[in-house]
């Protein structure tokens, strides 16, 4: 006897013993918690070991998010152009006040306000993991089980989860969306699904084609299903609007002045460019040959969740559009893609089951083939490695700088501020200057500056090794640490600042001569 099912708008069909009623789907997967549990648990500790590493793949993560948390709490901070220009709402760093001040309260130094935000991110990334269960029990048990699996442990949904940026965040509010607005959603569901879907749209606007997508083909045969759905969207842009206001900024504001600066005038191309084929490129550069394995179960797979597929394809074609290219603006379509392949995979476990010998084994096998390769995916190119490794020797020098009770000013000469890890944990309550080529103050003040000796301003520098001959000869070599491509090195003399000295060069006015 074959029941209905409905995933992502169409119907798929499945054994009574594997997939029950629409109504008694949650209560199947309920029944079978301890599977679930299980794997949120693997995901959990998965995705905390991620969050406790002191990686920063992308500068935004801090200077876009945490860093105007930061200051939002009263706090000194760096402050980017973005932020001068108004191209970033307060949805987000709102949203992460509140971890930022528990962090800062249970561990001060800047390690605390970094690390519970990480926490939490990991901790919303779980959405993924549950959702993947519940489209997968509505297929089958063992589709539940790969699904959810196969999001704990794939490399490129934790290695992104801790991480406070706008992709992955947005991801954990789109996938549960698509749970709750398909499969004959009721009205609450709906409002609630279009809620949500309109908070990514405020993490990440561009994810809009994707979202639209997904929204008007859960709504293609019941267009009435509209109504509650963007009823509960406007809840949700009205709360960011508010938000907005409380700090001061015209609701929305930002999104036209981020389109402006970024499309219209090309801001966004001043941080690389890229040839539409760029994330294909970087998907056969991270996978080799091993995409044949996930693309053969897409193939499979493909038909139990097509809008899904859509929304995977609208998203990555639309990004391949935009002329600056960052992996991590395709995160979501890389999860939709990895629960539909889990799905497929899932598929090739019932096929075998059918063989003789193969009913204990075809399960096992699977999971083992996605864990083993997600492991060797996750270290095999250099390109993986370094996201792993990036930012974790600036991490080991701020910790030093801002454990140095002899630190009286920090300089940074010729090291690019967003290869660091924050005001606060770089510096603390002593004064940051920048002292950067691109100043144009630099080429009259900078050499005087460096070789004062009666009114110093700072006594350490944070510097390349190949600019040592430009350091005053009484600035000594402590340590050292990969930053960025290349090392950086402390330099430390004795004595005392006048923070006086430096003035023009305090590292928010620097930043403003410099546009950065």
């Amino acid at each position: 006897m074959l029941l209905q099912k409905t995933i992502g708008g169409t119907m798929t069909s499945t054994s009574v013993e594997a997939a029950p009623g629409s109504a008694g789907a949650v209560g199947r997967a309920a029944g079978h918690s301890h599977p679930l549990f299980a794997l949120l648990l693997l995901a959990l500790g998965l995705r905390v070991a991620a969050a406790v590493w002191p990686n920063v793949i992308y500068p935004d993560e801090i200077f876009q998010y945490l860093e105007p948390a930061w200051r939002m709490l009263g706090h000194d901070g760096i402050l980017t152009w973005e932020w001068r220009d108004g191209i970033r709402g307060w949805f987000l760093p709102t949203l992460m006040a509140g971890p930022v001040a528990l962090g800062d309260a249970m561990a001060p130094g800047g390690v605390g306000a970094f690390l519970v935000p990480r926490l939490i991110a990991a901790c919303a990334s779980l959405s993924i993991v549950a959702s993947a269960w519940v489209l997968g029990a509505r297929i089958s048990r063992t589709h539940a089980i790969v699904a959810a699996f196969a999001a704990a442990v794939w490399f490129e949904l934790i290695m992104l989860a801790p991480h406070t940026l706008g992709e992955p965040l947005a991801t954990a509010l789109i996938v549960p969306a698509a749970l709750l607005i398909t499969d004959r959603p009721s009205q609450r569901r709906l409002a609630i699904g279009g809620a949500l879907l309109a908070f990514a749209f405020v993490c990440r606007f561009q994810y809009a084609p994707a979202i639209a997508v997904l929204a008007l083909g859960a709504c293609w045969a019941r267009w009435r299903n509209l109504i509650p759905l963007v009823a509960g969207g406007l809840v949700a842009l009205l709360l960011a609007a508010t938000i907005d206001l409380a700090h001061g900024s015209v609701p929305f504001a930002w999104l036209i002045a981020n389109i402006r600066e970024n499309l219209v005038r090309d801001r966004a191309i001043e941080f690389g460019v890229s040839p539409p084929a760029a994330y294909l490129i970087d998907f056969l550069t991270v996978w080799s040959v091993a995409i044949v394995l996930p693309l053969a179960a897409i193939w499979r797979g493909w038909r139990h969740a097509p809008l899904l597929l859509a929304v995977a394809l609208v998203n990555l074609v639309f990004h391949s559009l935009i002329a600056h290219k960052e992996y991590r603006f395709v995160f979501l379509s890389l999860v939709l893609l990895t629960i539909i392949a889990a799905l497929g995979s899932a598929d090739w476990v019932q096929s075998l089951r059918s063989k003789d010998g193969w009913r204990r084994r075809a399960l096992p096998i699977v999971l083992g083939g996605w864990a083993l390769l997600s492991v060797a995916l996750a270290f095999a190119s250099e390109g993986m490695r370094e996201y792993w490794t990036r930012g974790v020797g600036a991490a080991r020098l701020a910790a030093e700088l801002r454990g140095d009770p002899q630190m009286c000013g920090l300089a940074l000469y010729d090291v690019r501020f967003q290869q660091l890890p924050g005001r606060e944990r770089l510096a603390g309550p002593a004064p940051l200057y920048a002292l950067q080529p691109a100043d144009p103050l630099a080429e009259v003040i900078l050499p005087p500056l460096l070789l004062q000796a009666t009114k110093p301003a700072f006594n350490r520098i944070l510097a390349r090794p190949e600019a040592e001959r430009d350091l005053p000869a009484d600035f000594s070599r402590q340590s050292c640490a990969h930053v960025g491509f290349s090392e950086a090195c402390i330099y430390a003399r004795s004595g005392t600042c006048d923070a006086s000295a430096a003035a023009p060069f305090a590292i928010n006015d620097a930043l403003v001569r410099m546009g950065q």
